[in-house]
């Protein structure tokens, strides 16, 4: 009860900070943040939101996004969703929205953010965005059923539980056995389609009777294409949809258009689309394998070098589709474990500019408490609070991700892959989601010692590489916040925030935290 009533007290703490219920117009969640849809974001108290305890930042993209962290959005959301709805049937105003001054770094992270949105919003990675509200959804029930999956391997491998492990095999399965369902029913959703029509094309590539069909000259098999066959299924299900619309008459329409929308595009997934998906699947794995095999340890090195800046030019959201086709294929994305080492290098880097400023008690009180967050894959905080801003911090922090991606890389192409059974958490969160062909232990110690790598080589950059002498002289001095902002605080600062660094959440930042 005690929990309950801490997730209340927090979406009450949240509502009138964001301009009350009436300034609400939508609501949902991903892996770590609470999105809301706003009619006048000149009501939002950002300065008084990041002082809320369990609000680790905010973010400014298509919607407005809180981060509260795993589990706790999941449990906050409901809890707000409720007091929006109490405040929309009592008629309650939205109040006006009081004036802080921001801090420094927080002043210039809100100017990053703002340049960053103008950019995103190219058709391109606008699409990249639809891509990720299809898949990012999904995440919950990619790690629920991947640490079912780790559990009963480790069970298996020991031979415990022999009569439950069957039980356990079934529940982390039935999933993945019918992803292709889940995909088909987003992307039409996202597509502005009829959801369940999207669903039902998309079923067609699980469904076992497509063993007795025969396209270019082979037999299908069920589950061919995958998710990238379900994709496409459903994106043509969502336009053979709306020229339906358009052109049958409405006294038919009830029946015409979902009988057409099923059947034009049942036709050309089955003779088409799960061919040449699966063609593409296959190319993908195989590329993967081959990447990380030959060259694992330079690959290693540019992925996680890069991640952080494709992240901030959305660019990461590519990638989603193909961690979930690795998932799909081999049980495991090769991918994720090194790309999350951008997550560590930034930990590192953060710990040496707690070092090197030993005077400024504003930044240093924001990384304490971000910290914690960054070390379990949320990194948002001290990205956009602290390394950014700063500057040289963002490069270094990125060398770490380097070397830390370069370690993992470098076992992958010596034999030992290493790979996640779910896409969304790094960090320290990733541990229960790890796997690989060569056993748990040796997986778990690669992934730690490329964890390790990442924050020592952060560190060091950082605290060598990271500072000119005018940064130093401009921000190693005290620069407590402004009264009004220590008191909306309780006297404790909080983390700046700004793009995530993962498959989830916005899009730009959802899944893979770092």
């Amino acid at each position: 009860m005690a929990t309950e009533d801490k997730n209340r007290a927090t979406a009450a703490a949240i509502l009138p900070l964001v301009g009350g219920a009436a300034n609400v117009s939508s609501i949902a969640h991903c892996m770590t943040r609470l999105r809301l849809g706003l009619h006048d974001r000149s009501l939002v108290d950002d300065e008084a939101l990041k002082a809320v305890p369990a609000v680790m930042g905010v973010v400014e993209d298509d919607t407005y996004q809180i981060v509260l962290g795993p589990g706790t959005v999941a449990r906050v959301t409901p809890e707000f969703e409720q007091l929006v709805e109490e405040g929309k049937a009592s008629g309650a105003p939205a109040p006006e929205a009081p004036a802080h001054t921001a801090e420094e770094l927080a002043d210039k992270g809100a100017a990053l953010k703002a340049q960053q949105k103008a950019k995103n919003a190219t058709p391109f990675k606008l699409f990249l965005r639809k891509i990720a509200n299809i898949f990012v959804p999904l995440i919950p029930a990619l790690i629920g059923c991947g640490i079912i999956a780790g559990l009963n391997g480790l069970l298996v491998n020991l031979g415990w539980l022999t009569s439950v492990t069957p039980a356990l095999a079934a529940m982390a399965s039935g999933f993945m056995a019918l992803i292709a369902v889940f995909v088909g029913f987003n992307t039409a959703k996202e597509f502005g389609g009829t959801p369940i029509l999207g669903g039902a094309v998309a079923a067609i590539i699980v469904f076992p009777g497509v063993a007795n069909i025969e396209a270019f000259g082979q037999k299908l098999s069920p589950g061919q294409g995958g998710v990238l066959g379900a994709l496409g299924a459903a994106v043509l299900a969502v336009y053979v949809e709306k020229w339906c619309r358009r052109w049958v008459p409405e006294a038919l329409d009830v029946l015409v258009t979902p009988t057409l929308t099923v059947l034009i595009s049942g036709l050309v997934t089955i003779f088409g689309l799960m061919y040449v998906a699966g063609e593409v699947s296959s190319a993908i794995g195989t590329f993967a394998d081959w990447l990380l095999s030959t060259g694992g340890a330079g690959a290693g090195f540019l992925l996680g070098g890069l991640f952080l800046p494709l992240v901030m030019l959305g660019l990461h959201q590519a990638l989603i589709p193909i961690h979930t086709t690795l998932i799909e294929q081999q049980g495991y994305t090769v991918l994720l474990p090194i790309l999350a080492m951008a997550g560590a290098g930034q930990v590192g880097a953060a710990a040496a500019v707690y070092l090197r400023l030993p005077r400024n008690e504003s930044i240093r009180r924001t990384i304490k408490s971000a910290m914690p967050a960054g070390l379990l894959g949320v990194g948002e905080p001290l990205i956009y609070g602290v390394s950014l801003p700063l500057g040289r911090p963002f490069i270094t922090a990125c060398v770490g991700g380097a070397f830390g991606g370069g370690f993992v890389g470098l076992f992958n192409q010596l034999g030992d892959s290493v790979g996640s059974t779910a896409i969304g958490p790094s960090g320290w969160a990733l541990f229960p989601l790890l796997d690989g062909n060569h056993g748990l232990g040796s997986t778990i110690a690669i992934y730690a010692g490329g964890l390790l790598v990442g924050y020592v080589a952060g560190f060091v950059a950082t605290y060598f590489f990271g500072f000119s002498k005018s940064l130093l002289a401009e921000f190693n001095v005290s620069q407590e916040p402004a009264a009004s902002t220590v008191a909306a605080s309780g006297g404790a600062a909080t983390p700046a925030a700004g793009v995530g660094t993962g498959t989830g959440d916005s899009p730009a930042k959802e899944p893979a935290q770092v």
